[in-house]
């Protein structure tokens, strides 16, 4: 199916390789830019991660969801002149290359902007363009350990706890998306000039954890880890019912947290002066989490739920996959859709990541196979030959 949607018309693209990269342009894919997956012969690593079915990665049905797929050496000189020509009439290319990498093989942003001066370069690293660490080898485990989230994620007298999944490549992924909108608004808006944008992993895993640095500098706070609960409010945390599931409760809010206490039956600390400061309630956590798991211990799930719910508190089962797909929220939303794929056939994933009521995003195809689109790309978009492109997979060029 063409590409339709808000972005219909934007060309990316996608050199970029594993996760965050790739995010940026599989969400700028799901809301109708024409992407295109460029991948040494080689292909992707992220082509064989994770789990697989017939050989076919599922990790990558959906991270490549979108995107035509083509096979380039952009390390030959034949590469090198057929990506400078397809930059030649794109809106955005994202790579994630360490600083130097693209520069060495003759594709610096001078370059690539001298074959397009309307161009988006999005640089996705791990330290960033600059720096004492610029050059070192980065993953989003290395930016976790770095940004301090490690440190803080995990159980009190446990060790530092990385995520099961790539968060720091998902959180600079969707903060790629934005920067390069927002490069496309200035030269659109402007005087239509591309620009290079320098996004590393640790840097937007930094900015959503909150007020740490600020903390440390007027108050000299160093925060260790502790399991569930919150710094900001109380209760909050993970507790097990009597038929053995977890829940989920939080209470952001004072009004929230007093209906916790009442319901678990202890109106009294509801009613101190103190439990309107969210802080307060911090320092005295122990008790209101004593009281809340020892209502909650007695009780089984579906009764929990529902007391909590008729009482406008705020909890929610803690779920494994079995039970999210099978989630009535969740198959209303179509959160998680099914799409017909070529190799695997109905494939259920995650949905696009947001609704535009007037101009929705959508999957129109999964993952492609490697090089599936190469000759179509070069016969259609640059008009060679028949010849010619048999001429480049003879060479390895393709």
């Amino acid at each position: 199916m063409p590409p339709t949607g808000p972005l219909h018309g934007i060309r990316v693209l996608d050199v970029s390789t594993v996760y965050a990269g790739p995010i940026t342009a599989m969400l700028l894919g799901d809301y109708g830019a024409d992407v295109l997956k460029i991948e040494l012969p080689t292909g992707d690593p992220a082509r064989t991660h994770g789990y697989t079915v017939k050989g076919h990665g599922l990790w990558w049905k959906v991270i490549a969801r979108n995107k035509r797929a083509m096979t380039l050496d952009v390390r030959t000189p034949e590469g090198r002149e057929i990506l400078l020509r397809l930059i030649a009439d794109s809106d955005v290319m994202t790579e994630n290359f360490r600083p130097g990498v693209l520069e060495a093989w003759g594709l610096g942003p001078d370059v690539l902007l001298a074959a397009n001066p309307g161009l988006v370069l999005l640089r996705t690293t791990g330290f960033g363009q600059d720096g004492p660490y610029a050059r070192r080898r980065a993953f989003g485990s290395l930016a976790e350990a770095l940004t301090g989230f490690a440190h803080l994620t995990g159980q009190p007298d446990g060790p530092p706890t990385l995520p099961p999944f790539g968060l720091a490549d998902g959180v600079a992924g969707i903060t790629g998306a934005f920067a390069v909108m927002t490069a496309l608004y200035e030269r659109d808006h402007g005087d239509g000039r591309g620009q290079v944008i320098d996004l590393s992993l640790f840097e937007p895993l930094l900015g959503i954890m909150g007020p740490i640095p600020s903390a440390y500098d007027q108050l000299g706070v160093v925060p260790r880890r502790q399991g569930n609960r919150s710094r900001n409010s109380a209760p909050r945390n993970t507790y097990l019912t009597r038929d053995g599931r977890w829940v989920a409760v939080s209470s952001g809010a004072t009004s929230v947290a007093a209906r916790v206490m009442r319901l678990v039956g202890r109106p009294d600390l509801a009613e101190q002066p103190w439990f309107s400061s969210a802080v307060e309630r911090v320092r005295r956590v122990d008790e209101l989490d004593g009281a809340v798991q020892e209502w909650i211990a007695a009780r089984d799930l579906n009764e929990v739920v529902a007391a909590f719910d008729e009482a406008g508190a705020a909890l929610f089962p803690v779920y494994d996959v079995a039970q999210l797909v099978a989630d009535p929220q969740v198959q209303a939303r179509d959160a998680v859709t099914t799409v017909n794929d070529e190799d695997l056939g109905p494939l259920r994933m995650q949905n696009v990541w947001f609704r535009l009521r007037r101009t929705p995003g959508r999957i129109r195809f999964t993952g492609r196979r490697l090089g599936q689109d190469t000759d179509a790309v070069l016969a259609e978009r640059l008009g060679h030959t028949p010849e010619e492109i048999a001429a480049l997979h003879e060479k390895g060029v393709v």
